[in-house]
């Protein structure tokens, strides 16, 4: 087995993997949420506050300038960087108070009268 053939799969992987993360939250923002219970309007609310971290984590990430990179290693590394900001993003919603999922579960509390 040869590096591209390695490569060729990982991408294939990445990629599944990236289809996979965008159908759960297609499937949490479609879900009906009138009989959901207090506990999981918080779960959405903060699963949408990482997300919004994450896309902020993403975009100072681009605002660098970076050195000659390596384009056949440029996909591997995007992957792990983007694995690693969903994780941070993920930890900073839980540890932090940043009131995001706070205000939008109170908005959708009351516009949807919960």
């Amino acid at each position: 087995m040869d590096i591209s053939s390695v490569y060729d799969t990982y991408l294939s992987t990445a990629q599944t993997a990236s289809n996979a993360k965008t159908s759960n939250i297609d499937k949490t923002l479609n879900t009906d949420l009138e009989n959901a219970t207090d506990d999981e309007l918080m779960s959405v609310c903060k699963d949408f506050e990482a997300y919004f971290i994450e896309q902020v984590f993403k975009n100072m990430k681009d605002t660098i300038v970076e050195a000659d990179e390596d384009e056949s290693s440029s996909s591997m590394l995007d992957y792990f960087e983007d694995t690693l900001n969903q994780e941070y993003a993920k930890n900073a919603s839980e540890q932090g108070d940043y009131g995001i999922a706070q205000m939008l579960y109170e908005q959708m509390k009351r516009n949807y009268e919960l």
